[in-house]
């Protein structure tokens, strides 16, 4: 018996790094997953090579459900559609774990206004549609799970972060006003604040600008950036029936760059 069987999770932003692992631990513990991605299809062989369907191939060879989604969850329509779609599968909604984002990390003053609109729209409007979408049916029912991933430089105030803070703090906030609001609903609402985390991002950062990964992990006490794993733990943990007097929170899982 894994601590989420029985219950429908959607997880967006999954089909590679993060969120992929998310969705491998989610459906470990027995959930039935939407793995949400837009990442572009590649024929091949006649067969759908998204990120997403590569997910959910996965969990289904380890004996788990899963399903592909691949609306743009930065719209308010397709987030929508991906409510509909997992209470169109399976006829209810538990779980739903806002993973999408990935800022554009640069020094303010070299953003420009593409580049912002971006890093707000993949890292907080993802966020507000989905939450925005998933709430009311929650409530209706009387319960709910909502684990959002936010960011420790919130906190800690990384270089070159600043525009991504700015997107992720908003997640941070949008999280204790939510988890307020619905808490007699049956409904828990909390964030996940990683570090920096061991993503093929940050691989690729590692080997092609070594200098400023550096930088990154030296505000971590560990010496190390997380590893996508300890991060997924506390998703699942706060998705489930174990976190059921958690609300409101930011948790951060960084190593100890901040410590309160």
């Amino acid at each position: 018996m894994g601590l989420l069987d029985g219950k429908v999770a959607i997880v967006t932003g999954a089909g590679r790094g993060l969120g992929r692992e998310e969705s491998l631990a989610l459906a470990a513990e027995g959930a039935r997953v939407l793995v949400n991605d837009i990442g572009v299809s590649v024929a091949g062989e006649g067969a759908d090579r998204s990120p997403a369907k590569a997910v959910v191939d996965e969990i289904a060879r380890t004996g788990g459900q899963a399903i592909v989604g691949n609306e743009d969850i930065a719209d308010w329509n397709g987030a929508r559609r991906t409510i509909e779609q997992a209470y169109d599968t399976w006829g209810k909604l538990d779980i739903l774990v806002n993973n999408a984002g990935g800022g554009i990390i640069k020094p303010f003053a070299e953003q420009t206004p593409q580049t912002l609109r971006t890093t707000i729209d993949r890292n907080l409007w993802t966020v507000l549609w989905c939450c925005w979408s998933a709430l009311p049916e929650m409530r209706a029912v009387g319960y709910g799970r909502i684990v959002n991933i936010g960011a420790d430089s919130v906190r800690n105030g990384l270089w070159d972060h600043a525009a991504y803070n700015a997107a992720k703090g908003g997640v941070h906030g949008l999280t204790t006003g939510l988890a307020r609001e619905f808490a007699r609903d049956g409904i828990t609402i909390n964030t996940v604040a990683p570090c920096a985390v061991n993503t093929p991002q940050m691989v690729e950062i590692t080997q092609k600008a070594p200098a400023l990964a550096a930088k990154f992990v030296s505000v971590i006490p560990l010496g190390r950036p997380a590893e996508m794993e300890e991060v997924a733990s506390m998703v699942s943990y706060l998705s489930s029936s174990e976190a059921s007097f958690v609300t409101g929170q930011v948790i951060s899982v960084n190593g100890g760059s901040t410590m309160l």
